[in-house]
């Protein structure tokens, strides 16, 4: 039976978790038609994106202000089209600020809506979970703790693990994945992420290229890589590096952040969903996350921030796995330090650090976009026998 369902991923995270979750839909649907708004990996399945998704991937209250008009404009558009033309089911993959308020419009005027990957209500903000309460039909969350926090709040919740550790092999092989990259097997190497947005490499790139200028001097034989989200965001830290650090030896690479890090004794990045795929690797990390002045002090201000630690590995351990440099914490001495102690991990250190990883990796092991499809079926017409 031919169902049609609008999905809104609004950014690579975001469309990774799509694209798996359509082929999981197909395997039990193979006439489910999608469309809406996401990247290269759901087109390369059917998918009919309305918008470039990279229209939506900002971050920030006052990075989101100079976009405000065309995010308003490409929503009251989304939601014209899907008045006039209901979907069977509307699914927002994260993306809270922009697709909450689309949901609970379109569930206002009957459309049924899902939600997958709860948004940080548990974190900070805490307020928006009663925005949700009567707009959404089901929340596909990924970690354990979620479910229960909207339970308390009567929110129908099914807990479906994360893909990326059904993706990531429990075991690892930092010799293979660095003869992919053509890296000398004994070399010592520090992967560096700067993010996947323009606003990350804006408030990190500087910071992260004068900190690996600083270890290569101290170290000439370490190794730099670092892969780049997109060819633009790469000539945006190419035109920084030129500027800053123009005798830095480092690769930069297209894509392949999963490899890059498999491959490295260390990684530097951007505070964000990288940060889970490292610990799903089993490395050291140090992770960075910088907003504006004004978005910081917003937050702070508003006591918005609920949760101990930045990072979800750290908030799944309830402890300190991950080095976090927050805000006035990102500075070069800080950075360096901090790596410096990753790389002089011992082995007894290192190995324990992997197996706490690994603990949460297995907890996560769920084949999460399978079980997300069912979920769906279950709880939606989307014409399949269950």
């Amino acid at each position: 039976m031919r169902k049609r369902i609008a999905i809104i991923a609004g950014e690579a995270s975001g469309d990774i978790l799509g694209s798996r979750l359509m082929i999981a839909l197909h395997a039990l649907n193979p006439e489910i038609q999608f469309e809406g708004i996401g990247g290269e990996g759901m087109i390369a399945e059917g998918f009919n994106s309305l918008f470039p998704m990279e229209r939506l991937s900002v971050m920030g209250f006052t990075e989101v202000i100079g976009r405000l008009p065309e995010l308003l404009s490409i929503r009251r558009q989304l939601l014209k089209r899907w008045k006039h033309n209901p979907p069977d089911l509307l699914i927002g993959i994260d993306a809270p600020d922009f697709n909450l308020k689309l949901e609970a419009k379109l569930h206002d005027v009957g459309v049924k809506v899902a939600h997958y990957v709860s948004p940080s209500v548990w974190a900070w903000r805490s307020s928006r979970v009663k925005k949700m309460q009567g707009k959404l039909d089901l929340m596909l969350c990924l970690f354990p703790f979620e479910a229960s926090f909207y339970q308390k709040h009567q929110i129908p919740v099914h807990y479906v693990g994360h893909p990326l550790a059904d993706e990531i092999s429990l075991q690892n092989s930092v010799l293979e994945a660095r003869a992919k990259l053509s890296l000398d097997k004994n070399a010592k190497v520090l992967a560096i992420l700067p993010g996947s947005r323009g606003s990350e490499l804006k408030y990190l790139a500087e910071d992260f290229i004068l900190t690996a200028q600083r270890l290569q001097a101290s170290s000439p034989k370490l190794i730099l890589i670092a892969p780049m989200a997109t060819v633009k965001l790469k000539q945006i830290f190419q035109d920084q590096l030129n500027k800053l650090a123009p005798d830095l030896v480092i690769s930069l690479v297209n894509q392949q952040s999963r490899e890059v890090m498999a491959a490295a004794d260390v990684v530097l990045m951007a505070s964000g969903t990288a940060v889970l795929e490292g610990m799903l690797l089993a490395k050291p990390m140090v992770a960075a996350g910088r907003l504006s002045s004004l978005t910081a002090w917003i937050i702070r201000v508003t006591g918005m921030l609920n949760v101990k630690y930045y990072t979800l590995p750290n908030n799944l351990a309830d402890e300190a796995l991950v080095t976090e440099l927050i805000q006035e914490e990102v500075t070069v001495n800080n950075l360096v330090r901090a790596v410096e102690n990753c790389f002089a991990l011992s082995l007894d250190e290192r190995h324990q650090l992997e197996e706490k990883y690994t603990q949460i990796h297995q907890q996560l092991r769920k084949d999460a976009s399978k079980v997300a499809a069912h979920a769906l079926v279950q709880s939606f017409d989307l014409g399949v026998r269950v």
